[in-house]
């Protein structure tokens, strides 16, 4: 991904709100699954790590982007964003320049 890319993406995730959080139990199975679901369905999806999660929210977004196989776009302190292109081209939401 190039930073244009990644520039481009951070704008459209400014004005996003959270759909999923991150708590006490950090990255369990469930909460796995349902940020695969949202990132299949949404292609970028941002999330909030909670203050009560121990876990370091750089850690828990490669572990997460490892997981569903998308791409780390950002990390801003507790705020995780997350993009994976659709697997079709013509179901694709967000064009990259």
């Amino acid at each position: 991904m190039t930073s244009k890319q990644r520039a481009y993406l951070k704008s459209l995730a400014a004005n996003m709100e959270p759909i999923f959080q991150i708590g006490k139990a950090s990255l369990t199975p469930e909460v796995i699954q349902s940020v695969r679901e949202a990132i299949d369905k949404r292609e970028l999806i941002k999330g909030s790590v909670q203050k009560n999660c121990l876990d370091d929210p750089r850690e828990i977004a490669e572990v997460l982007a490892e997981r569903t196989r998308s791409v780390v776009v950002q990390v801003i302190g507790r705020k995780i964003v997350l993009y994976k292109p659709a697997k079709e081209e013509d179901k694709r939401k967000i064009v990259l320049p």
